[in-house]
């Protein structure tokens, strides 16, 4: 009578019901997570962390913890790699091998659920960081690309097995890492370091590649080039986007801009002074601005420590809003990096026409930083009421 005892034991804890009738705590951690909300639930909880913690693009924390997680991704792929295309006598091996070997081979069913997660935390970096680049205009298309994979990683862990998806996604990753930690720590931006960050990208996804085929019995190299085919192809075509000027212009960001009557400098203070009504509390730059009088905007652009650059207040105008922009003119501003709220600096123009004006604040290649915008209209004998606000 004792075997029918053990044995009913045996499979009520098995289907996680206590003796005493209730589901054990184990039980009912995995109930909760298998809810079909949970995903949504990790994914708001991580790019809300994210997002309180990542301050600067050039924090060194920040980015040594980005490498790490590249670093882990790229151990995780050419592992995926390696056990796929062992050989049953080198999968008995391993399985008769060092506890550690053991180990590695046993924990392979978790793979992609740690490529998931550490693919996860790179996008919803990289999509906070190129947030503070992108504007509305065709440099967010990188930014939307990036929300995009952001949010598909979220259900693509039944295909992170799949080494070619893998070896594509990790050259999504780390391009975007390299074209802002390259110009972050030589201190130069321009189109010649932007290719070196592509290259590298490049470089590393190929030396994945390798490692997984390595020791494998296909001398023709027709599948470690089939693996790495979508890879090339994905990188060239963000190349195309940077000439496209279709990626923002990451490690550069627009702190502040604005349009005023007059600016002074006091201390280290800029007093900028502008239009306002008594109730528009919210008011902080002229919205519009009467012709014939001289016109400043104003910009505080950040830039990584030790990183120093032109950019450029390009003026646009239109009569109206039938009508396209056209250019006026282009403004060399030389900047310095370091300031946590960003480079302050000016430009004025004299005598604007009424119509619509707008100030694109541009990298030497022409990519958008940010962009200024305001109505200027006919003078009117009423006296404005003046405010000031300090940056």
């Amino acid at each position: 009578m004792q075997a029918p005892a053990q044995f009913s034991v045996f499979v009520e804890q098995s289907n996680g019901i206590s003796q005493s009738g209730g589901m054990s705590p184990l039980t009912k951690l995995q109930s909760v997570l298998s809810k079909p909300f949970m995903p949504a639930v990790f994914f708001l909880c991580g790019v809300s962390y994210d997002t309180v913690t990542l301050s600067r693009i050039d924090r060194l924390l920040d980015n040594l913890v980005l490498l790490l997680y590249l670093v882990l991704l790229g151990g995780l792929i050419v592992l995926t790699g390696r056990l796929g295309i062992e050989s049953p006598p080198e999968r008995e091996a391993l399985l008769s091998g060092s506890k550690f070997t053991r180990w590695v081979w046993e924990s392979r069913p978790y793979y992609p659920m740690a490529s998931q997660f550490l693919l996860g935390g790179l996008f919803s970096a990289y999509a906070i960081f190129y947030s503070q680049s992108a504007t509305f205009t065709t440099t967010a298309i990188f930014f939307a690309v990036l929300i995009a994979l952001l949010v598909t990683n979220e259900f693509l862990r039944n295909r992170l097995s799949n080494l070619r998806i893998l070896v594509s996604l990790y050259a999504v990753v780390s391009f975007a890492f390299f074209t802002f930690f390259v110009p972050v720590i030589t201190g130069f931006m321009n189109a010649v370091i932007f290719l070196l960050g592509a290259l590298l990208s490049l470089g590393v996804t190929l030396y994945l590649v390798q490692l997984v085929y390595r020791h494998s019995p296909d001398s023709s190299g027709r599948q470690p080039l089939a693996v790495m085919a979508p890879a090339i192809v994905l990188i060239a075509m963000l190349v195309g986007f940077y000439f496209m000027n279709w990626i923002p212009p990451v490690p550069l960001s627009l702190k502040f801009g604005g349009i005023y009557h007059e600016i002074k400098r006091t201390g280290d203070q800029f007093e900028l002074v502008f239009e306002k009504e008594w109730y528009q509390f919210w008011k902080r730059a002229d919205t519009t601005f009467p012709s014939d009088e001289p016109v400043y905007c104003f910009t505080a652009v950040f830039a990584p420590v030790d990183l120093n650059t032109t950019i450029y207040h390009h003026w646009h105008y239109r009569l109206s809003d039938t009508k396209p922009f056209m250019h006026a003119d282009r403004i060399p501003i030389r900047i310095s990096g370091g300031r946590e709220g960003g480079y302050r600096a000016y430009s004025l123009k004299q005598r604007l026409d009424p119509g619509d004006w707008r100030v694109d604040v541009e990298t030497e290649d022409g990519r958008i930083i940010g962009r200024v915008a305001v109505t200027v209209v006919n003078k009117t004998e009423a006296q404005p009421r003046l405010a000031t606000v300090t940056y």
